[in-house]
């Protein structure tokens, strides 16, 4: 005689099954490059359907990925309709980069103090770009990346490295976003300076000075409307 199926099992038959982890954290990933990059811009309503057609999977890791993104502050959720792309304010703007400043003085003074000719000459190579009119917009926020998180990692501090990645990832937006609209591009020549000649004031004062520009800068241009990708 057949068994009655009981409420247990049918709640487990009616659940979805649960994405494989690799192919979430796969999608979690490329979705992060696209809004780190602005192919998904601040202010656009992501669509599951779309995200899962150019992710070449299912509804079901995106939806995952999703919700692992607006725990990380990149998404914003509105229940049964979906995800926006969190617009960027101008109190975002200055957040950031008062945090920057917490962590990045702080590696910009300890290198100074202890950076060996060899390491000076590292961090000014991945800058080398700068100095290249022609150089495109990726290659210019990439480098800028690139040298931030070298000179953290010089520093030795873990945490302010793991701190700091995090922080970058939405410094890479702002940064990609402005230069669609202001190629001017602002140098790091008084932080290398102040590298070569090991002054931890020096450097601290420089670090400030790049980063108050680089907000100021932001702030202007963002301050009434957040450029779109056309």
């Amino acid at each position: 005689m057949l068994k009655a199926p009981t409420v247990s099992s049918l709640q487990k038959a009616t659940q979805p099954k649960p994405a494989n982890q690799n192919e979430v954290d796969r999608v979690y990933h490329q979705i992060r490059e696209w809004l780190m990059d602005a192919v998904l811009p601040p202010g656009e309503f992501l669509s599951e359907p779309d995200l899962a057609q150019r992710c070449h999977t299912s509804r079901t890791p995106v939806r995952e990925a999703c919700m692992r993104l607006h725990q990380d502050r990149w998404l914003s959720r509105f229940p049964r309709k979906g995800f926006l792309v969190t617009p960027i304010s101008v109190r975002d703007i200055v957040d950031l980069y008062q945090f920057r400043k917490l962590l990045e003085c702080f590696t910009a003074e300890t290198v100074a103090q202890s950076a060996t000719t060899e390491q000076i000459a590292e961090l000014r190579a991945l800058l080398d770009v700068e100095d290249n009119p022609a150089a495109d917009t990726a290659a210019m926020v990439q480098a800028n990346e690139a040298f931030h998180l070298r000179l953290a990692a010089m520093a030795g501090n873990e945490r302010v490295l793991d701190q700091l990645g995090l922080t970058l990832a939405f410094a890479r937006r702002l940064d990609t976003l402005y230069m669609r609209v202001d190629r001017s591009w602002i140098a790091h020549h008084d932080l290398i300076k102040a590298l070569e000649a090991h002054s931890g004031s020096l450097a601290r004062q420089a670090m400030t000075a790049h980063l108050d520009h680089s907000q100021a800068c932001l702030v202007k241009l963002f301050g009434s409307s957040i450029p779109r990708v056309k």
